[in-house]
């Protein structure tokens, strides 16, 4: 059965700590960045350039005023300079707490990617090196599966069982159950991705064990004390002793967009492990057997750490990580564009499968965002 909740996939975001306000159209532009130093100056940038920032704001806000959408959304957008845009509709705004759907899978993979550069955890290690009980016999090709082919949904699993989208099941039982539906397909880890949330669950019990507690609460709040991030967010879908890994978050934009911007920063991964993140991780020599961005939005993506390499030409060319999302199914869209030097998120919730409207409304104005971006 393949995935209904995989995430939307286009749209730069980035939830900036400002609220809308601004006027009557619910947008906003500010420059800073998050430490509190100004980013730009008199609406224009710094250089020789002089480029006329407050007129690409305004294009960019008549563009998104004219945007398809069937729900509110805030679009918030950062640049490496610091500088911030953010435009909200209707009652929208980036503190608004939405459901996650796949944009969870990003946050997700940054957690467990942190304990295996504090020692915990390594990218080598297999299910059975920390779950006892895991059902797949030496025997088995999916024995040899490993945490990072987890990560990059190139483990082999591609059967979902039914307990993740149950609140009263036990997340370990759960586990054992992905283990043992997926046991004899024979699939040779590596060989091929598949978009599924299945691969973090078992990753996410990998990393429990391996710190030492008995629920992903533990290991969140332990991410929340170290980095302060996410104050207010939660996996609790579908429920907080069973959470979806992939998809199971509340969170609101700001949170998310100081997420990307610590990410970006560095402060969240030393050089090796971002080196390992940024990876193309189905590349040469992996069939891809299940990708939404193919089937549903005709993009020939690759996949990395949790996250989409948004490939920009049809030779699969995603080595320099150019631009990087981790999109969800009610059309929420974050995004790292590291050609251009800004992060972005649009906020929203619309029904399931609601990925392309998100993409349509970030499309309309995708030509004055990224002349926003460029005018520097």
């Amino acid at each position: 059965m393949k995935p209904i909740a995989w995430g939307v996939l286009l749209l730069p975001i980035v939830l900036a700590g400002c609220n809308g306000g601004g006027g009557s159209d619910g947008s906003t532009a500010t420059s800073g960045n998050n430490s509190g130093s100004t980013g730009s100056t008199g609406g224009r940038s710094s250089g020789s350039g002089a480029c006329p920032v407050e007129q690409r704001e305004a294009e960019l806000t008549s563009a998104l005023a004219a945007a398809p959408s069937e729900v509110d959304f805030s679009l918030s957008l950062q640049r490496s300079d610091g500088r911030r845009y953010t435009y909200n509709r209707g009652a929208a705004t980036p503190d608004t707490r939405y459901e996650s759907a796949s944009t969870s899978k990003l946050v997700s993979a940054v957690i467990i990617l942190r304990l295996v550069e504090q020692g915990y955890l390594k990218l080598s290690d297999r299910p059975q090196d920390w779950i006892p009980s895991w059902p797949i016999s030496v025997s088995d090709p999916l024995y040899n599966m490993t945490l990072a082919q987890l990560l990059s949904f190139t483990s082999g699993l591609t059967s979902e069982p039914l307990c993740q989208n149950s609140g009263s099941f036990n997340f370990a039982s759960c586990v054992y159950n992905i283990g043992n539906n997926n046991a004899g397909n024979g699939i040779v880890p590596g060989s091929q991705f598949y978009y599924a949330s299945t691969h973090l669950q078992v990753a996410g019990l990998m990393a429990m064990r391996a710190r030492g507690v008995n629920n992903w609460s533990d290991l969140f709040s332990e991410f929340q004390q170290q980095t302060g991030l996410f104050p207010t967010a939660a996996y609790d879908l579908p429920s907080g002793s069973n959470p979806r890994l992939a998809g199971g978050m509340h969170w609101s934009g700001n949170e998310y967009l100081a997420f990307l911007n610590a990410l970006q920063a560095g402060s969240l991964l030393n050089a090796a492990s971002m080196q390992e993140f940024l990876k193309d991780r189905s590349a040469a020599g992996v069939t891809i057997a299940y990708s939404p961005a193919r089937e549903s939005i005709n993009e020939d993506w690759h996949y990395g750490f949790g996250f989409w390499h948004e490939c920009q030409s049809s030779s699969f060319n995603c080595t320099s990580a150019t631009r990087i999302s981790s999109p969800g199914a009610y059309g929420a869209y974050p995004f790292w564009d590291r050609s251009q030097g800004f992060i972005g998120i649009l906020a929203r919730q619309g029904g399931l499968q609601t990925y392309k409207y998100g993409v349509n409304t970030y499309r309309a104005a995708q030509k004055q965002i990224d002349a926003w971006a460029a005018c520097r």
